[in-house]
């Protein structure tokens, strides 16, 4: 989706650091990206960007529905690509390791929760923060 295009159709002029940011999350094999890990990934492929630069883009993929910022770890904002799929994660707090899951049982159960109580659920995140008991986990330190 890094097309010139694309951006201009979420109201975004294709600057380069946009379109080397976007390129960067439909590239990159980890699909969680902080502010930070840009910068770092920007910073060592000799990108000339600045932190303050790459945290307004984020900002503005996010308003215009290109990413979904997600606060896994205490507080710390990361983002992924709208694929426009819904999907739920579940986060190690040992690690912070991050996988994501699709349940049709839990979806039905939360819609249901919801309509019990009188609600109609517009959206909703579902996180489960866990231990990961794996005995070779390749996450951990």
């Amino acid at each position: 989706m890094h097309d010139p295009k694309e951006l201009k159709n979420a109201g975004l002029k294709a600057t380069l650091p946009r379109l080397k940011i976007l390129e960067l999350f439909e590239t990159s094999e980890q699909r969680h990206l902080s502010a930070e890990d840009i910068y770092k990934i920007m910073i060592t492929n000799g990108e000339d960007v600045g932190l303050a630069t790459v945290y307004r883009v984020l900002t503005q993929f996010e308003q215009a529905g290109l990413l979904v910022r997600h606060h896994f770890e205490s507080g710390k904002a990361v983002f992924e690509l709208n694929e426009g799929s819904h999907h739920d994660h579940i986060v190690c707090v040992q690690c912070g390791h991050v996988e994501e899951f699709c349940n049709e049982e839990i979806e039905k159960l939360q819609h249901k929760v919801a309509e019990d109580r009188g609600f109609k659920i517009h959206d909703h995140s579902l996180y489960i923060y866990a231990d990961c008991i794996k005995t070779s986990c390749p996450h951990k330190n």
